[in-house]
């Protein structure tokens, strides 16, 4: 941005920044109030265009990756589209490693801008220890034969520093008047360094992280299968901290698929299942804590990746002709 206009020299100039919008129309009495920051703003509708360009920039930073280069990595699809975002405007060419049981429009997203894509079958769509193993795996095949730069985003702490931005920005917004900060975990991250950008700035707020129901890995040691898209590995990842979180949460895949539809219904808010879920555990801990309280949460990405998916597919097939 120069000279003080809004003409931006690159999309990447437009990624953080997003706003906060309060929660209403779902917001039960004697409920704390929900202040939702709105990822969908980022360039490619989601949350992980921080950590995708954080990683880059580690590697660029120090000659892992270098001009012309080629970029390796597997995901659900929302990391995988913001690398191919960012890869497409810098110049490299990027092998993804990704699986049906994630939407097609993140398929589609990812091969329009250019990411060259490996589908790893799934069991029925569902995802599970098995299917993130067998996606890492691959991956590290790819690399082996492409020479390429992994960003190897389970185990790569330099995103972390993304998400201190983003906590220093909701201090920021809320000027430092809020009690709880809510976050569903995929490669732990989010959770991690928000957590720890907030508790800098007061210990007081109380974090949480929060996983499936039917995966309840970080707290109850068992591993399972769910459909809430980009959390949930099967397995304990290497980022994860408990101890910088005050709290572990479980919300089911039918909870964060339900609570999905009446942010669209009821606030205009089009999200994907981990924003689901992340808005319906605020709301079960702003019961808790009262009316008088204020609770920070995330919409980690837009609707529109999920419209073929059950979350969004049935409201067309039930239209009126």
């Amino acid at each position: 941005m120069t000279n003080g206009s809004k003409i931006y020299a690159s999309i990447l100039n437009r990624i953080g920044r997003t706003p906060l919008v309060e929660l209403d129309g779902i917001r039960p009495k004697g409920c704390a109030r929900i202040l939702l920051k709105v990822e969908a703003e980022n360039p490619t509708g989601s949350m992980k265009d921080r950590m995708a360009l954080a990683m880059i920039e580690a590697a660029e930073g120090d000659g892992r990756l270098r001009p012309g280069g080629h970029v390796v990595e597997y995901t659900g699809g929302s990391t995988g589209v913001s690398l191919a975002m960012i890869c497409a405007t810098k110049g490299y060419t990027l092998s993804i490693v990704t699986s049906d049981a994630f939407s097609l429009e993140k398929r589609n997203h990812m091969a329009a801008l250019g990411a060259d894509l490996t589908i790893v079958p799934s069991d029925n769509g569902k995802m599970d220890e098995a299917l993130t193993r067998n996606m890492v795996e691959a991956a590290r095949m790819i690399t082996e034969e492409t020479g390429g730069f992994w960003t190897n985003q389970l185990s790569n702490a330099d995103q972390i520093s993304a998400y201190h931005r983003m906590g220093d920005e909701i201090w920021e917004q809320t000027g430092g008047t809020l009690d709880a900060f809510v976050a569903m975990t995929g490669t732990a991250a989010c959770s991690r360094g928000n957590s720890e950008a907030l508790h800098r700035h007061s210990a007081a707020i109380h974090c949480v992280a929060v996983e499936p129901s039917e995966s309840p890995v970080f707290s109850l040691g068992r591993s399972g299968a769910h459909k809430i898209e980009g959390t949930g590995a099967g397995f304990v990842v290497p980022l994860w901290d408990e101890t910088l979180v005050d709290e572990i949460a479980t919300v089911s895949t039918q909870e964060a698929i339900a609570m999905c539809r009446k942010l669209a219904a009821s606030e205009g808010i089009f999200g994907g299942t981990s924003t689901g879920g992340n808005v319906a555990t605020a709301i079960k801990l702003g019961m808790k804590l009262g009316r008088d309280a204020t609770i920070v949460t995330i919409m980690c990405d837009s609707g529109v990746k999920y419209l073929s998916t059950a979350v969004y597919a049935t409201g067309a097939e039930n239209a009126r002709t």
